[in-house]
């Protein structure tokens, strides 16, 4: 084992006594906490080129991984709004007309969807003329269908006569699909069921 250098070995005769107890102290301390440790293999041998354009290479494929990710859910938002966009845009201000079945054969009617509000209305108005006069407590009613059978009430409304036109507001409180549109029925009190549709739209 190598001896450590004594301080008379370090520094010259000519300092004075307060500089040479200064250094003295330090020398001591030097020598108490002994030689520093060896460097690891690893570190001995320096950074690996290798290993550093491994490594650069597996960061550089975590972030276009990460940023492919990121735009597939930025687009996949972006294609379900502009689905819902124009599905919405499709039937607002859209104009059914509507025509009479055999049950029916004079009536003619146009349907105007407006624009849903923001609790998911869909308000619309009913011009109609062609349609008999009723019995006492039957109406008819706009259904809204779906492949081609009414399926929920959008609201009913009476006629006078045949010869005068009516004008009604309603609305469709539910979620619109595709493929989805309108009838009117003729609704009679005791009947079981929906009754017989007396317009549907023209094909």
């Amino acid at each position: 084992m190598t001896r450590p250098p004594r301080l008379d070995e370090l520094v010259g005769a000519d300092l004075g006594a307060a500089e040479r107890e200064r250094l003295e102290r330090v020398h001591d301390l030097l020598v108490a906490a002994g030689p520093p440790p060896e460097l690891s293999p690893d570190l001995a041998l320096g950074p690996n080129p290798l290993r550093m354009r491994i490594a650069r290479r597996r960061r550089m494929r975590r972030q276009v991984l990460l940023l492919a990710a990121a735009l597939c859910v930025l687009a996949l938002a972006f294609l379900a709004g502009y689905l819902s966009g124009y599905h919405n845009n499709r039937v607002s201000g859209h104009v059914l007309q509507l025509h009479g079945t055999a049950a029916a054969p004079n009536a003619l009617a146009s349907l105007v969807i407006q624009p849903v509000d923001s609790a998911g209305n869909w308000p619309m108005r009913l011009s109609v003329t062609g349609l008999p006069k009723l019995p006492s407590r039957a109406y008819y009613e706009v259904f809204l269908s779906r492949n081609g059978k009414p399926l929920l009430p959008c609201g009913g409304f009476t006629v006078r006569s045949a010869s005068a036109a009516v004008s009604v507001q309603l609305n469709a409180p539910y979620r619109i699909q595709k493929g989805d549109s309108w009838v009117v029925t003729k609704e009679l009190p005791g009947a079981p069921g929906n009754g017989p549709v007396v317009l549907r739209p023209l094909t």
